[in-house]
């Protein structure tokens, strides 16, 4: 069994790089309407489980693909 792994600080890393300024989760709360709290836990937390809802609204805020906001990651330690 794997988990899903949210790539929200590559996102925000690269769309940092290209805008060429700093963005934080209340940029991304303020602009989606997904609360810090959130954000923070889908950035933070190994295995956070959040709703389609949530991933809609930050695949429009980045302009991505869910493929490139989330990954199913392998369990390596054969548990």
């Amino acid at each position: 069994m794997g988990v899903i792994r949210f790539r929200l600080k590559e996102l925000i890393a690269d769309k940092e790089f290209r805008e060429d300024r700093r963005i934080t989760l209340d940029e991304v709360a303020h602009s989606t309407g997904i609360s810090r709290p959130t954000l923070s836990r889908i950035a933070n937390q190994k295995g956070y489980s959040t709703t389609t809802d949530v991933l809609d609204k930050l695949c429009e805020y980045f302009a991505c693909t869910l493929a490139d906001l989330a990954e199913h990651v392998s369990n390596t330690n054969g548990e």
